[in-house]
């Protein structure tokens, strides 16, 4: 099998996972499929250029800032914080599924898994 497979598999299962940790927050099913694109709207910092896209498109990408946004939605007991964590967190993973990674700065197809449709000529 190879690596990317099972990286993709790894995806998966956290997609899962966001699912999951969904169905325990007191929201109607359908408000998952409703936000899981929102944190997409970070790469609106591509409008401007893409240093500021890929430092915008990164943080709401980051899984870091899921876990932690999370986690401090958990310990406060907030329902909003804990969705937009989950949200975060499944909507890396979805991307990241299909090849959407962290993104360098010189180009929007230039990201942490390799480049997005294949491989670019140096």
């Amino acid at each position: 099998m190879k690596m990317i497979n099972v990286l993709r598999f790894e995806e998966l299962g956290q997609f899962i996972l966001s699912i999951v940790l969904f169905s325990q927050l007191n929201y109607s099913w359908w408000a998952f499929p409703l936000c899981i694109l929102l944190p997409d709207l970070s790469m609106l910092g591509y409008l401007y250029n893409t240093k500021s896209g890929a430092i915008f498109y990164n943080i709401f990408h980051h899984k870091l800032l899921a876990i932690l946004v999370l986690t401090f939605g958990y310990w406060l007991n907030n329902q909003q914080l804990m969705l937009v964590g989950i949200i975060l967190f499944g909507h890396a993973a979805m991307d990241r599924i299909f090849g959407y990674g962290l993104k360098f700065s010189d180009d929007f197809k230039h990201t942490h898994l390799g480049w997005i449709g294949g491989n670019k000529s140096v």
